[in-house]
């Protein structure tokens, strides 16, 4: 899952309270679907609902089937575009068909490969759900789906009845430097799905009152990215100005392979860095996966835009196309 939207975990707890639940995923889809594949929408038996599978376009058909199939106790492979009157009526015209399949948590999903599955998503283990939709048989493969991990792939196998569900870690951004830019690019990078975190040892800029409700640690950065952890699902950015705080920080996101790497500055900045950071020993292939000056070239001013250039580079680099 590109975005860490707590469907299965809210199932999960939904159906531990004795209040039934059931998943619906997005499993297949053609044209304009509003959802990727691999989108997941909990219903509770009670008929609460969490995430989506269609940005509100059939969400009212499917929880009305999810609740007859947690009665009931079977699967339901649904499918919903613009020739289907049903879907037209609830609001897919915008010329795209989607595939949800139902999977009522206990009868079908089996409650403690559920949990599992919720457990190694809690520690940022990247793993794949598989069932097939003819045979209900349902696992879950830690090995055998890299290529799929790799490239953030839920969808069918070749044999068009195995659908494998992609469950990557949740994407983090790590923040050196309590800014003004942070202030504006923390609350939109939450919006696109990551979870960010704050890191500045100066009190004064890294506070609760700049940043309410985050994740703020005021150790020295390379401290500080060493208690967060750092992986290939995290993006790092440097905003600080201040080599003696962007420097060790820096080092270790370029030893760890994170999927991203910005940092602020002007290209003359950008040369001093670069210099440094040969001098500490640090590869010229690892040294050319920073991207400095940071965020993608629109003419951004004012920190607000510098913080839509900083998450446009970041999806760029995550999707691929940079």
């Amino acid at each position: 899952m590109d975005r860490f939207d707590n469907s299965p975990e809210t199932a999960l707890e939904w159906f531990r309270s004795g209040r039934g639940a059931a998943l619906a995923t997005v499993v297949e889809t053609w044209g304009s679907a509003p959802r990727r594949v691999g989108a997941q929408l909990a219903i509770g038996g009670d008929g609460r609902i969490e995430g989506s599978v269609s940005g509100g376009c059939v969400e009212g058909a499917v929880i009305v089937e999810a609740l007859e199939a947690i009665d009931e106790g079977e699967a339901r492979l649904l499918e919903f575009g613009v020739s289907d009157e049903d879907a037209f009526a609830v609001g897919l015209a915008c010329g795209g068909t989607i595939r949800v399949l139902v999977e009522p948590i206990g009868q079908v999903l089996p409650e403690p490969m559920l949990a599992e599955l919720v457990e190694a998503r809690a520690a940022r283990e990247p793993l794949a759900y598989e069932v097939n939709v003819d045979t209900g048989r349902r696992a879950l493969r830690r090995t055998g789906y890299s290529q799929r991990l790799r490239m953030d792939r839920s969808g069918f196998e070749e044999d068009g009845r195995t659908f494998v569900a992609v469950h990557n870690p949740p994407l983090r951004l790590i923040v050196v430097g309590a800014v003004h830019i942070a202030q504006a690019l923390v609350p939109m990078a939450r919006i696109a799905g990551y979870d960010p975190a704050i890191v500045d040892p100066r009190e004064a800029f890294a506070s609760d009152d700049r940043f309410p409700g985050e994740t703020i640690l005021t150790d020295w950065p390379d401290e500080a990215v060493a208690k967060l952890g750092l992986d290939s699902r995290t993006a790092v950015v440097l905003l600080t100005h201040d080599p003696k705080l962007d420097d060790p920080a820096l080092q270790a996101a370029l030893r760890a392979g994170v999927f991203y790497i910005g940092a602020l500055g002007s290209k003359r900045t950008h040369a001093k860095r670069v210099e440094r950071m040969q001098n500490a020993g640090i590869t010229d292939a690892q040294i050319s996966r920073i991207y400095g000056p940071v965020g993608l070239d629109i003419g951004a001013s004012d920190p607000a835009e510098i913080a839509v250039a900083i998450l446009a580079q970041m999806t760029a680099v995550l999707r691929g196309r940079v």
